[in-house]
């Protein structure tokens, strides 16, 4: 069964519900593409693309260059349509046929590699603005917060590890703690699927080591893919490795496999 473009009308509407009954449970698959192909004038950014992520799974996408990393992201959040092939999120939810805003409303969370948040506002406060709930102005205007919400907001603080500057304007905030701020504020949209455009890029030893636990502490709650060129940190973190090249998968498994695998050595490991 797909979900039409047209039953999306929010958490509380047919799409939200769907996606829960769907991805409720501790196995299955979360995301599955087949054979998806993508072209910018003449170029294939992605060539018959195979991909399937289990449910609460931590996976890493490497890959050298153009191999396909952000169309596939791209993909899979409807900011680009395929050419050809399917893309599922959990069982029923035919990707392909939703906007950008259902797929955010399904339960798919993106974070870009240059962080975006409410510079003015407090960490709190950005954690606020993100949360899942009514955004009418009205709503907006003469609600406060309920004790779950509250609890809610505090216990992702405490999860991205900024629950002491709670009351900090988030401009002043160091790069990495801003990184781990964005995550928690799709954390606030109760994602089952976080997609991690290369989050330690520009961060120090500490704050990559703490993004790494924080990332291993997500897995199981949520299902991850993470795409990253550091291969340090994708050694700390990964279970399983999808190595992209010319738009494909070249070679999939364990660190070890990967990097041993003679055709990754030659496009990517070895340069």
């Amino acid at each position: 069964m797909s979900i039409s473009a047209t039953t999306a009308t929010g958490e509380g509407g047919s799409l939200g519900r769907v996606a829960r009954e769907g991805l409720d449970s501790t196995h299955g698959v979360v995301l599955y593409m087949e054979d998806i192909s993508v072209s910018f004038d003449g170029f294939k950014a992605l060539n018959k693309l195979s991909l399937s992520i289990d449910i609460g799974e931590l996976r890493c996408v490497i890959g050298p260059n153009g191999a396909g990393k952000t169309t596939m992201m791209d993909v899979i959040t409807g900011k680009t349509r395929p050419d050809e092939g399917t893309v599922y999120f959990g069982q029923t939810i035919d990707l392909t046929r939703l906007s950008e805003a259902q797929i955010s409303t399904a339960g798919i969370g993106r974070k870009f590699q240059k962080p975006t948040i409410f510079e003015h506002h407090s960490v709190f406060e950005n954690l606020e603005l993100s949360m899942k709930a009514d955004k009418r102005v009205r709503k907006t205007l003469f609600s406060s917060l309920s004790s779950a919400q509250k609890d809610s907001i505090a216990e992702t603080l405490k999860t991205i590890r900024l629950n002491d500057s709670a009351d900090r304007v988030a401009g002043l905030l160091s790069h990495g703690q801003k990184q781990w701020l964005e995550i928690g504020m799709l954390l606030m949209q109760e994602p089952r699927l976080l997609l991690l455009d290369e989050p330690v890029a520009g961060m120090s030893d500490d704050e990559t080591e703490r993004t790494g636990e924080l990332f291993l502490s997500l897995a199981g709650k949520h299902s991850l893919v993470v795409v990253e060129h550091d291969m340090a940190f994708v050694e700390k973190i990964a279970r399983k490795i999808t190595v992209l090249h010319e738009g494909g998968v070249l070679a999939e498994g364990s660190m070890s496999e990967v990097q041993n695998d003679p055709k990754v050595i030659e496009v990517y490991l070895g340069r």
